[in-house]
């Protein structure tokens, strides 16, 4: 076994390995960029080094600088993870010709299976089933189209074109006439090179309702493989996976035993060393018929599912191997038990088409680990081996950056079947805190609620097909859980006693001003006019009436009736901002938790931020003071008429701050320039809207800032 490795990656890909490498006694040395100085790996390692500036390009890519790294660390072995330079053949070839041993295969394996034509061709040779198409090199227009109409697009049977390089949906087009095949080739050419520097295109049948089943191989340097049976990874948007499971549902243990046996042909096909995964496609309504896809030449983001029915270490079965040792068991000693599932969490906007989102985790909480991976297979069958894991790369207070994959975590669970699996996942997400950045915890929530998903009827197609069930409009908050907020805000903040009130006297509380949103801030719903007092000595029941929308109007007109009822707080216990407790709700007793945020400005209108977390939902709700807000406009208005007010700069969305254009005590005037936003690689100046005097930089030129993170405030000017 080695004894000092270096992870060439970042995130819970890096943690893992660390984890492993610790419990085997293995020394680790981490690499980060700029940009990931306190991030979780970095402090996990026994040694770090700094390779470069936040841009993967001028770090996680550059592969002399890994390489002089471990030289200079003392490192035997590279462990590239996943992504960056794990798939990079010359990369592998370079860590072996310095002597060291890369904890993958071959560069002449990743070479055989990084081209998808050249693979195919040797699959074939192997005997491992293909879609019908066409992988050759003439690329004439006439030769594609010819070949196109062999696949079924002369009888009405979609094709797929897609590129010899890469992955990720680039130079992939779907075909469904023959009309539409020349501009498709065109722009899936065009794709392609821009993308990989080569057009050359695959031809082949299009599945429209596809199984996306996957097979885990391992093999080692001495001639042994086997297969570590097959996980389902149909659930996916983009081109990419949301949820994956073990075992995929429906398969026989014929069918199951037939794509281990293509998976291990094809590994040996093209001398595998190391893990790999044999990606095959299969039609959803006759999974039977099963086709070759592509080879994943490293250890997949998904690996855990089959860690938790297999009861191995995968990342150790690596180690292993590397270091010249055999495959720790054959393919008769190993077993599948239970029934894992894993949800990846990632920073994005699911109803934005899933578009990535950055900013910094000011809160996270995750449910509780229980259970062990490694198990017996009696206990992975029963509910002995109920098991709930999290892989993580970030704690509360790190940012998520916008250099880089917006994965924060992947949660896996264990049940001794697929239904209990489900559930398990279920309650699981539904203990899933995060406030700071918007996540896919709801969706995934939502997809394991279905009943086609319970059921087992899984596909490519999933999420379009299932949209309006995964995408419901969001209905404005009960009022008892927003008069639950309210509480807690009262509870944490501590107000004057006039919103104590007296028992039973609401006229005494000073109402407050509550609007609901998403985790976005968009509104949920119209502002809310509620009453809140103390309903008994000790502060632990408060008596609440709506009163209406934010303009006091009552009566519903702003959709919220006249209600009044009772909250009651019970088992509090706080720590920081967060606080977790029972509550009673009109007779009914819920735990949750809440995550209170003060207003980032002292400014008298700013509201506090009441992040409430019960039944498995999130809701999100600004909290102020009727009287005060009217104040403070009013103060507004009077300061507006005698010339405009510079109010505190903040960042209008995540980003990294290019340039402050200002220092303390510069005076700005209306139009100036004082910041330069970068953010979804494009550039936003934030500029002064009135004459003012810079007083503090909250935050220096290269830093990546979350949404409405306070950059610049300026000094209080009396008036003339």
């Amino acid at each position: 076994m080695f004894r000092r490795i270096l992870v060439a990656n970042r995130g819970e890909i890096a943690c893992r390995v660390i984890q492993t490498a610790r419990r085997l006694g293995v020394e680790t040395v981490a690499v980060y960029s700029e940009a990931d100085a306190r991030a979780m790996h970095v402090r996990m390692a026994d040694a770090a080094y700094c390779i470069g500036s936040a841009a993967s390009s001028d770090s996680y890519l550059r592969g002399e600088r890994v390489l002089q790294v471990a030289a200079d660390s003392g490192a035997e072995a590279i462990h590239p993870g996943y992504g960056f330079l794990s798939e990079n053949a010359d990369f592998a070839d370079a860590v072996a010709a310095a002597g060291l041993s890369f904890i993958g295969p071959p560069g002449s394996s990743m070479r055989a299976m990084g081209s998808k034509d050249a693979a195919k061709r040797l699959m074939e040779a192997a005997g491992v089933p293909l879609l019908p198409g066409y992988h050759g090199e003439d690329q004439a227009y006439e030769t594609l189209s010819a070949e196109a109409d062999k696949c079924g697009l002369a009888d009405g049977h979609p094709v797929l074109l897609k590129a010899v390089l890469g992955g990720g949906g680039k130079g992939m087009r779907i075909v469904r006439s023959q009309g539409e095949l020349l501009a498709a080739i065109e722009s899936a050419q065009r794709e392609a090179a821009a993308s990989f520097g080569d057009a050359r295109l695959l031809v082949e049948r299009y599945l429209d309702s596809a199984r996306h089943i996957e097979v885990q191989v391992f093999c080692d340097s001495l001639g042994g493989a086997v297969h570590l049976f097959e996980r389902d990874c149909s659930v996916q948007r983009r081109h990419q996976k949301v949820l994956e499971e073990a075992p995929a549902p429906g398969v026989s243990p014929e069918l199951r035993e037939s794509l281990g046996a293509a998976a291990v042909r094809a590994a040996r096909a093209v001398d595998y060393v190391g893990a790999g995964t044999v990606e095959f496609i299969a039609d959803a309504s006759a999974p039977d018929h099963f086709y070759f896809m592509e080879m994943n030449t490293r250890l997949q983001v998904e690996h855990p599912v089959t860690e938790m029915i297999t009861g191995l270490d995968l990342v150790e079965w690596q180690l292993r191997v590397a270091a010249g040792e055999p495959l720790p068991l054959s393919q008769p000693e190993l077993s599948l038990s239970g029934h894992s599932i894993e949800a990846r969490i990632y920073a994005e906007r699911p109803a934005a088409n899933f578009f990535p989102a950055s900013g910094t985790l000011r809160h996270l909480a995750t449910p509780p680990e229980e259970g062990v991976t490694v198990a017996p297979a009696e206990v992975r069958a029963s509910t002995d081996g109920l098991a709930t894991r999290v892989d993580m790369g970030f704690v509360r207070g790190d940012d998520v950056s916008v250099f880089y994959d917006p994965m924060v975590a992947k949660l896996i669970v264990r049940g001794p079947d697929r239904a209990a699996a489900c559930r398990r996942l279920h309650a699981a997400l539904g203990q899933w805190q995060t406030v700071g950045l918007p996540t896919n915890v709801s969706f995934c929530r939502r997809v394991l609620e279905t009943p086609q998903f319970l059921a087992g009827e899984v596909h490519t197609a999933f999420i379009p097909q299932h949209h309006d069930a995964l995408f419901p409009p969001t209905p404005p908050p009960p009022p008892h859980l927003m008069a639950l907020a309210a509480a807690c805000w009262v509870a944490e903040m501590q107000p004057p006693a006039a919103h104590a009130g007296h028992a039973g006297h609401a006229a005494a509380a000073s109402p407050l001003l509550l609007q609901a949103s998403d985790e976005e801030g968009a509104p949920a719903g119209a502002p809310m006019q509620l009453r809140l007092w103390r309903a008994g000595e000790g502060g632990a029941s408060y008596g609440y009436r709506v009163e209406g929308g934010g303009g006091g109007g009552g009566g519903g007109a702003d959709g919220w009736q006249l209600s009044e009822g009772q909250v009651e707080l019970a088992e509090v216990s706080a720590a920081g901002a967060s606080r977790t407790f029972r509550a009673q709700i009109g007779g009914e007793s819920v735990r949750g938790a809440a995550f209170i945020e003060r207003p980032a400005t002292d400014e008298p209108a700013a509201a506090a931020e009441v992040h409430l977390f019960v039944g498995g939902e999130q809701l999100r709700v600004s909290v102020s003071d009727v009287a005060t807000q009217a104040a403070a406009r009013a103060a507004e208005a009077a300061a507006s008429e005698a010339g405009a007010v510079q109010r505190p700069i903040v960042a209008p969305m995540p980003g990294k701050l290019v340039q402050l254009l200002v220092a303390p005590g510069q005076r700005v005037a209306p139009g100036e320039a004082v910041a330069v936003l970068e953010a979804m690689k494009m550039e936003h100046t934030l500029v002064a809207a009135a004459e003012a005097t810079v007083d503090v930089l909250h935050a220096a030129a290269g830093d990546v800032v979350a949404q409405k993170a306070l950059l610049v405030t300026f000094a209080t000017e009396e008036a003339a």
